[in-house]
C-alpha cells in the first residue's frame, strides 16, 4: 500500500493512524517533498476522472483566483495544476500495489478497499 498526500494534513493523518491500527504497512509519499508526476495523475484519472482528483472544497482550491478556477476545464490545465499546487489535490490517496486508488478517508470504505 502506498498513501499519497500531506503530512500536515488533518485528514492524512488520521488516515495513516487508522492504517497503522489496522496494522496495514504502507510507504507515505509527501506531495510537497516529493512532487507528482503526471504520469501518476494519468493513471489516477483514468480510474476516477480528473474532477474528482481536485480538492474543490479545499483552502488550496478556495484562495486561488476565480479566473484561474475557471481556466481549469480540462484534464492537462487540471495536470498542470496539481504539479504547481500539489495541496489542491484530493487526500490521501491510497494506492494498492495493482495501482487501484480510494481518495479521501472513510473507514468502511478503507475497510472494504484493503480487504480486496
Amino acid at each position: 500500500m502506498k498513501i499519497y498526500g500531506i503530512k500536515n494534513c488533518d485528514t492524512v493523518k488520521k488516515a495513516l493512524t487508522w492504517y497503522k491500527d489496522q496494522q496495514v504497512a504502507y510507504d507515505f509519499h509527501d506531495f510537497k517533498k516529493s512532487g507528482i508526476s503526471e504520469d501518476k495523475l494519468k493513471e489516477w484519472a483514468n480510474q476516477v476522472g480528473w474532477e474528482a482528483l481536485i480538492n474543490k472544497r479545499g483552502t488550496t482550491w478556495k484562495k486561488l483566483d476565480p479566473a484561474l478556477q475557471n481556466t481549469i476545464t480540462t484534464e492537462d490545465a487540471a495536470f498542470k495544476l496539481m504539479q504547481d499546487k500539489t495541496s489542491v489535490i484530493k487526500r490521501p490517496v491510497s494506492e494498492t500495489k495493482s495501482g487501484k486508488i480510494v481518495l479521501g478517508f472513510n473507514e468502511d470504505q478503507l475497510s472494504e478497499f484493503i480487504h480486496q
